[in-house]
């Protein structure tokens, strides 16, 4: 499962509402190779549900996850920041062995 922090909430809300998202667009969060340690996540809108995705709510937020991502995500939070030292949604993942300087891309 995938937890939610209330800022990235928030933040998903108002990017919902921004970009004309219906409520039927949930958040897709998805790992792809790439990235100076070797997997980089990918965060959208979708509304499309394949056979392999799990779906999973939490906060009121809608999330899907394919089964192979899943793997290197669970336990993970979805936390924004919006402070001086960065702005946007960081993954706060207990499986990753070590991130890159700017958070965009980890290890197992």
């Amino acid at each position: 499962m995938i937890t939610v922090t209330e800022k990235a909430k928030q933040r998903i809300t108002e990017l919902r509402q921004e970009e004309n998202y219906t409520d039927d667009y949930a958040v897709r969060v998805a790992v792809h190779g790439g990235g100076c340690s070797g997997l980089m996540y990918d965060l959208k809108f979708d509304n499309q549900v394949t056979p392999s995705d799990q779906v999973f709510e939490d906060k009121g937020v809608q999330i899907k996850v394919d089964k192979k991502s899943l793997l290197y995500l669970l336990g993970t939070t979805l936390d924004f920041s919006d402070g001086l030292n960065g702005k946007g949604f960081q993954f706060i993942n207990p499986n990753a062995s070590r991130t890159c300087g700017c958070g965009e891309s980890f290890a197992v």
